[in-house]
């Protein structure tokens, strides 16, 4: 369980890296007036203006990443160390967009409601978590428990095979 634990933070944590890098790409084609993380960060801090605070950039930036890892080890709990199908994997993106931009956003006061906000930034947003759900899977699929269980199994029979010269050795010629 511990282990699972583990595996989904790094692989949230991995998820939320590929995500951050799509959202700095959509933010400088300015599909994004404010990235998410960023304007969460100003909504928490207190006083409340338009103009960028100390520290805001890190704290946005741990948030971001301790949210990501934390929706992580939700999945890495439930998947109990299996392989999850990459399909779950994008559902569950989309389960997260769902509670962040239908719920969570609009509740702080992060961003309007979804028939309120731009279509443009909602597309990049869900895109952006759908991406992140297809990276965590592809990142506990390859942390699970069960590679580190066949790698011990395999490694005297690979032990053996390094052994085993390449070149058999000729048979000996009898002098008569």
């Amino acid at each position: 369980m511990m282990r699972n634990l583990v595996n989904g933070a790094v692989g949230g944590a991995l998820a939320t890296a590929v995500y951050s890098a799509m959202l700095m790409a959509a933010d400088r084609a300015g599909l994004l007036e404010e990235p998410p993380p960023r304007r969460f960060a100003r909504v928490a801090l207190p006083g409340r203006g338009s103009r960028p605070r100390p520290g805001e950039s890190v704290l946005s930036t741990i948030a971001h990443y301790a949210f990501g890892s934390s929706c992580g080890t939700v999945l890495g709990l439930l998947s109990a160390g299996q392989r999850v199908p990459v399909p779950i994997g994008t559902a569950y993106g989309l389960l997260v967009w769902h509670f962040g931009c239908r719920g969570l956003a609009p509740a702080i006061g992060a961003y309007p409601p979804l028939p309120k906000d731009r279509p443009g930034r909602q597309a990049t947003l869900l895109a952006g978590h759908l991406l992140w759900g297809t990276a965590l899977v592809l990142a506990l699929n390859r942390l699970r428990a069960e590679r580190a269980q066949l790698t011990t199994e395999l490694a005297p029979r690979l032990r053996e095979e390094v052994r085993r010269p390449v070149i058999p050795a000729p048979e000996p010629v009898s002098v008569r």
